[in-house]
């Protein structure tokens, strides 16, 4: 369901995206100790970023660093480092290319859908947790998404047969719009009702890598600018026990970057991505490759490709959600198999 802009209470959905706005889905409390999962992806943030601001450019990414479990050495898609591509990835848990991959390598909204451009249905983590009863919201700053959204509405997702039936629109909340507001929205969200899955979308490093340069110093003070919102998220969910005892908190990256863009998947600005956990279920302060030894294998600086043991990836997050929201993985993934260990065996 999309949801305007100017989203209120009682909003309807925006003409052919289905029909007038339903009261909120019914929550369901997970069986592992996060019931809410917060999957944050903040474009094109080049691990370097974090590094070189450090604690005091970067708080919130650090806090996460600190006490969650995370790596900066995390990998897009092998085939291509681009933001739509590297979205579905992380939204199905499968590969570009290959018979289980998601084949989008466009990095428009063409006015197509998923399953058009796969031949045949791409069920993605949306369909898992709306069809298990749970709400989900995707909160955006790229219209480009309206191709993802579109894709799982009610014309196009997939009929539910989890359970009751909780209709085929799989996004229950779907909002374009800047980071800061949607930032509010979601917070505002934590703190009445929150939805058991969220995924975030935030925008400002990427546009001022193409605008100035990746690693420049107005890309930094975007990726300062990224901080500062995902720092608002988690002090949202500090600041309230019982979201504190059953909130995680995901972020990743599409891609890095450096100088005038991102687009070559061989070199490793563009290929290298963080992906950090952090909140109710994680390990404090850990490694995602030593707790994951024997299922990951740190790729050091190499690219890797889709043979043997994997690199942590950004294509991750569907899996990891489902996971810590004890749900059955992702049908036709392959990313998140077996599943990341965030608290260790």
């Amino acid at each position: 369901m999309r949801l305007t802009p100017l989203l209120l209470a009682g909003a309807v959905a925006l003409a052919g995206c289905g029909a007038s706005a339903e009261p909120d889905p019914p929550r369901a409390r997970a069986a592992t100790p996060a019931a809410i999962v917060v999957a944050i992806s903040v474009d094109g943030l080049n691990p370097t970023a974090i590094t070189r601001l450090g604690a005091e450019g970067t708080p919130a990414i650090h806090r996460m660093l600190a006490r969650g479990a995370g790596t900066l050495n995390a990998r897009t898609e092998r085939e291509i480092t681009r933001t739509l591509p590297n979205h579905t990835g992380m939204l199905t848990g499968r590969p570009v290319g290959g018979p289980d991959g998601h084949h989008v390598t466009f990095n428009e909204d063409n006015g197509s859908i998923l399953p058009a451009v796969a031949e045949g249905y791409v069920a993605g983590v949306f369909d898992v947790v709306h069809d298990n009863g749970l709400g989900t919201a995707f909160y955006a700053s790229k219209d480009k998404f309206d191709f993802l959204d579109r894709s799982w509405d009610a014309a196009h997702g997939a009929a539910d047969e989890t359970g009751a039936d909780d209709g085929r629109d799989k996004i229950d909340r779907y909002v374009v719009d800047d980071e800061a507001d949607n930032v509010g929205r979601l917070v505002k969200r934590l703190q009445r009702r929150p939805d058991a899955f969220t995924f975030l979308h935030l925008a400002e490093p990427d546009a001022a890598g193409h605008e100035d340069g990746f690693m420049s110093p107005a890309y930094l003070a975007a990726v300062t600018a990224a901080d500062r919102q995902v720092g608002r998220v988690l002090d949202a969910v500090r600041s309230d026990p019982e979201l504190r005892a059953r909130t995680t908190v995901l972020l990743t990256a599409d891609h890095g970057g450096k100088g005038p863009g991102h687009d070559d998947p061989t070199r490793r600005a563009d290929y290298r991505v963080p992906f950090v956990a952090w909140g109710a279920g994680v390990a404090r302060g850990a490694d995602l490759y030593a707790l994951n030894d024997g299922r990951r294998a740190d790729p050091g600086r190499a690219r890797t490709s889709y043979a043997g043991t994997q690199p942590v990836r950004n294509g991750e997050v569907a899996n990891a959600v489902t996971g810590l929201l004890g749900l059955p993985p992702v049908p036709g993934s392959t990313f998140g198999r077996p599943p990341l260990l965030l608290a260790g065996s």
